[in-house]
């Protein structure tokens, strides 16, 4: 489904959504085929941070636009931006290569880290993280079993799903996945008075987000030095 057409009401919410796991795990092509419908066959790991956003709308006619972040993997470059990459994040996407096992085994390493970093969530700001196994197109060579992925969502309270960035199946679902359940459990604790719209908040209310532009100014500032990112 494309992009809100130019015109539509300005977003009320921003939802920053963080993909995470191995290089190599297709982030990076999910986050084209999501925000931009295209795929590259041969695509280049994203080196820091990478960013793009699409616009949604909720089932109550709401426009929300989720600002989607993507990270290498690669631990000489993601140590420097751990902080900064989960800051204010509301939806996380735990993605593994369903023909590489051992990007599915670190999967409990990129939890423990995202749990670390960002917490359970706060009452005013929920967290939302789901398990998604990409590239299932590439059933012959599949080295990741079904109900092995399920348990271990099931252990870690997470929505499982298996999508392909390659032919786009089941892409949106996984994003919307993850949204329209930030936005449901916003929604409550609105309604809760826990929260409101008109008091911006990082991450969810109509508020700019700091983009990795600005992070790697950030983290640059605060090393005195120079990073690449």
């Amino acid at each position: 489904r494309p992009p809100l057409a130019p015109g539509m009401p300005k977003p009320t919410y921003f939802f920053k959504v963080v993909l995470i796991g191995d290089s190599n795990a297709g982030k990076t092509s999910l986050l084209k085929r999501f925000t931009a419908d295209e795929f590259e066959l041969n695509s280049t790991p994203s080196v820091g941070v990478d960013y793009a956003t699409r616009q949604l709308e909720s089932p109550d006619g709401q426009t929300v636009e989720a600002q989607v972040w993507d990270t290498g993997g690669q631990e000489r470059h993601h140590s420097a931006i751990t902080a900064g990459f989960y800051r204010s994040a509301v939806g996380a996407m735990v993605v593994f290569d369903l023909t590489n096992s051992a990007s599915f085994q670190h999967c409990q390493r990129w939890l423990k880290e995202l749990r670390t970093h960002r917490g359970h969530g706060e009452p005013h700001q929920p967290l939302v993280p789901i398990l998604v196994g990409n590239k299932s197109d590439l059933r012959k060579r599949r080295a990741v079993d079904y109900e092995d992925a399920i348990e271990f969502a099931q252990d870690n309270n997470l929505a499982y799903i298996e999508c392909s960035a390659a032919d786009g199946s089941n892409v949106d679902i996984a994003f919307e996945t993850v949204i329209m359940e930030v936005y449901r459990k916003l929604r409550k604790n609105i309604e809760a008075g826990k929260c409101h719209p008109d008091r911006p908040s990082p991450g969810l209310f109509n508020t700019v987000l700091t983009t990795p532009a600005q992070l790697a100014r950030e983290e640059m500032e605060i090393s005195g030095g120079s990073r690449c990112f």
